[in-house]
């Protein structure tokens, strides 16, 4: 990763005449992921917003597509619905374009005067609603928040108590409109449901985080740290480096990269020009690990990923995937840094010892109401048997399929989501253990890994500005190994360890069946102060079900989330 480093340094010193506005990145569980996603549908014309399969998305293009609507109803009579090429605000969605802009206002353009606190603390804190602190001067901005969430809650079959009890800051900001900054810190303390302590205990990892400690009996205690920095070259290219999350996709999973794992190392360039977005992602990895032994220096692995997307038309968005995950422990290789040629034919030149994965995806906007949504991903197959249905672990492939509906059956801010995934066994592993598709214990793609069918239904519904309701139900059916026989669906595994050939097929060997659903009714007190209720239910087979009830008060940070 030492060159990495010194590619990005080279590029911020010795290319500064080139660098112009730069942008930071909406937080993961933002509130704005729910509006962007539904002027995309409702407009989905826009070049600007028709990229939302890369996120996080950066502010500055969020606040231009919010300012063009905004700008367009503004000059529309208050007497009438406007009608801007077919989409229609409702007042909510008038309500949260409005505080997409207050909680972005560095790229504000327009009057700012309605984002003031009529009293602010101190007449130094809260002077903008948002903010603790915001500092806007000449050649600098700075916005500071704390990071509060407090969960309580009873598992049936339990007398423990559930909770989390996390604690942190966030801080963005600019200088001189040409280097971006970002960085969030917590200190968190929890004692999750059974079944995740369980994920924890088998796989020394707890989703979406790093290093964890022992708290109390069974609580876990974990810090967890991210940060960056950003900047703009010749107007086209953001370059940002530092230690967050990515995630390529427009369904709730991804099936090429996904968020749900630990933070990591990683140098992006993104090129948006004309009616393409080309990414270039460099990673530093951990392999997986068994840290039993006190303080030791965990080995490194690389991957490098290239996605390129096109509107094809304006309602149609087609995109391309590949990634390589190197399987040289502690070793770049320099040859993947090569931000254009295919990374497979790279790795062929070379001897071909890593795990190349390539991959498709589409997105269309329909009727201003619809977006259909999909992915394939391809590990290997052969041409020889990918048609006889004899089950050859050669052919691993993987597939997703989805839809969302916005304002369904005509009622104003009900959003639905369906979605179905599909890895056949052995898609994401490889020979050698540091090549798999992971990071830190943890999958980087889908959390499931491979051998499993899933099912997703997703209800999302804000009746008035401030009341939120969230639904989600999950039903998977997954392969799991037996007897010791390697079935395929531990992508940790080495697929040397395989004892056949053929007859692997989705959901082949102990086959488990898991419902994970969910509601969550929330109420805006300030904004970003949430206080919400939780109830979630888990039926696994053979393993007794699962009923947990919370109530909580977060601020400034999304809700987490255990959806496996």
């Amino acid at each position: 990763m030492q060159i990495i480093k010194s590619v990005f340094i080279f590029a911020l010193l010795f290319c500064p005449v080139f660098i112009i506005a730069q942008t930071t990145y909406l937080q993961d569980g933002s509130k704005e992921y729910r509006l962007v996603d539904r002027l995309e549908i409702k407009y989905g014309n826009n070049t600007g917003i028709n990229f939302g399969g890369i996120k996080p998305y950066t502010r500055r293009d969020i606040v231009r597509e919010a300012e063009f609507i905004d700008s367009s109803f503004g000059a529309s009579s208050a007497s009438s619905t406007p009608n801007l090429s077919g989409i229609n605000l409702t007042p909510v969605d008038k309500y949260n374009l409005q505080s997409l802009l207050m909680n972005n206002s560095e790229w504000v353009t327009g009057d700012k005067t309605s984002f003031l606190s009529k009293k602010p603390i101190l007449k130094s804190f809260y002077v903008t609603k948002p903010n603790l602190l915001e500092v806007n001067v000449k050649d600098f901005y700075l916005a500071v928040n704390p990071i509060i969430s407090f969960q309580l809650g009873k598992e049936s079959n339990s007398d423990e108590t559930i909770f989390l009890n996390q604690r942190g800051v966030t801080a963005r900001g600019m200088i001189a409109r040409q280097i971006g900054f970002s960085t969030t810190i917590s200190d968190n303390q929890e004692r999750p449901p059974s079944f995740v302590r369980n994920y924890v205990a088998e796989n020394r990892a707890l989703p979406g985080e790093g290093f964890i400690k022992k708290y109390k009996t069974d609580g876990l205690d974990y810090f967890n740290g991210s940060g960056y920095i950003t900047f703009n070259v010749a107007h086209y290219v953001d370059v940002q480096f530092g230690y967050d999350k990515n995630f390529i996709g427009d369904g709730y999973r991804s099936l090429f990269l996904d968020n749900y794992g630990n933070n990591y190392l990683f140098l992006k360039l993104n090129t948006k020009i004309w009616k393409f977005n080309y990414q270039n992602l460099f990673m530093e990895l951990i392999p997986q690990f068994e840290k039993d032994k006190g303080d030791v220096l965990l080995d490194r692995k690389y991957a490098a990923m290239h996605h390129l997307s096109m509107n094809v038309t304006k309602w149609l968005n087609v995109g391309l995937f590949e990634g390589i995950i190197f399987g040289r422990t502690n070793h770049f290789d320099f040859q993947y840094l090569n931000p254009i040629i295919f990374l497979r034919h790279i790795e062929g030149t070379i001897g071909s010892p890593d795990n190349a994965l390539a991959g498709f995806d589409f997105k269309a906007n329909v009727a201003h109401r619809f977006q259909f949504y999909g992915q394939f991903i391809l590990d290997e197959f052969n041409s020889k048997t990918i048609f006889s249905n004899k089950g050859s672990w050669l052919n691993k492939y993987g597939y997703q399929l989805g839809a969302k509906y916005v304002d369904a059956f005509t009622v104003k801010n009900l959003d639905l989501q369906v979605e179905t995934n599909r890895v056949r066994p052995f898609v994401y592993s490889h020979s050698d253990s540091v090549a798999n598709y992971t990071h830190y214990n943890q999958p980087l793609a889908h959390p499931l890994g491979a051998n499993f069918q899933e099912f997703i239904g997703i209800i999302k519904y804000q009746p008035l500005p401030k009341v939120r309701f969230d639904a989600r139900i999950i039903y998977y059916y997954k392969g799991l190994d037996s007897a010791g026989v390697d079935e395929g669906g531990n992508i940790f595994e080495l697929y040397t360890k395989r004892t056949r050939s053929d007859g692997y097929f989705v959901g082949g060997g102990n086959r488990t069946e898991v419902v994970n659903a969910s509601a969550t009714l929330g109420y805006e007190l300030r904004e970003n102060l949430f206080i919400e209720g939780n109830v979630l239910f888990r039926k696994q087979t053979g393993i007794q079900d699962i009923n947990v009830f919370n109530i909580g008060l977060r601020w400034n940070v999304g809700r987490k989330d255990y959806s496996f």
